[in-house]
């Protein structure tokens, strides 16, 4: 089956690889070991350039060797949202009725990529680009597009699952769920150097 493989770049990272070994993650490794019985014309991955944080200022230089390290990769598409970063004051739990207490944090969100997802998935299978869509998330905000491409399209859509329990809305609405599991991750990893049109470079010493 000629298969396209959607990617929650974000969802991915914080359900399966933070706080792992695992993040020098090759994704075509990956999916080839959980899609062996399908042709991959093309893995779609979607994301957002970060930004640096006074608690951690190398993160953003991490992700560019990350997504140069992807690019490596000839069925891999980068596609981009966006990613906002900023003060937002929020009470404190612990404060008392009519003595409320504020503190400043950072919140960061990311904007855009389910809903890039979702458009692409839906148009490249008006295209005719895939038999089959798998979508590598936990996200259940996706499920209208995974019933668009079922119901109108006739397409069966897969969910390569990052997180320890699936979605329940996923589980209803997808043709097949496959779990995430450490062992896939271990032996979907890069080579530590890896060598493009612009050199070579290693994987981050942090990771």
């Amino acid at each position: 089956m000629k298969t396209y493989v959607y990617v929650d770049g974000f969802n991915l990272y914080y359900g399966a690889v933070k706080d792992t070994p695992y993040k020098w993650l090759d994704i075509s490794k990956l999916c080839s070991y959980l899609l062996p019985k399908s042709k991959i014309l093309k893995i779609k991955y979607f994301t957002a350039r970060i930004s640096s944080r006074p608690d951690d200022p190398g993160k953003p230089t991490r992700q560019q060797i990350y997504l140069r390290a992807l690019r490596t990769l000839p069925t891999v598409e980068i596609v981009f949202g966006s990613f906002l970063t900023k003060d937002v004051s929020l009470p404190l739990a612990a404060s008392k009725p009519g003595t409320m207490k504020f503190a400043t944090v950072i919140r960061t969100e990311e904007k855009g990529s389910d809903v890039n997802l979702a458009v692409h998935m839906i148009n490249d299978g008006y295209k005719g680009l895939y038999d089959t869509a798998v979508m590598v998330t936990n996200d259940s905000d996706l499920v209208e597009a995974i019933r668009i491409v079922k119901n109108e399209l006739g397409k069966p859509v897969g969910i390569l699952n990052p997180q320890k329990h699936p979605s329940a809305r996923l589980v209803k609405h997808a043709t097949f769920i496959k779990q995430i599991r450490s062992g896939t991750l271990k032996a979907s990893q890069f080579e530590t150097s890896l060598s493009d049109s612009k050199g070579t470079f290693r994987k981050p010493k942090e990771w």
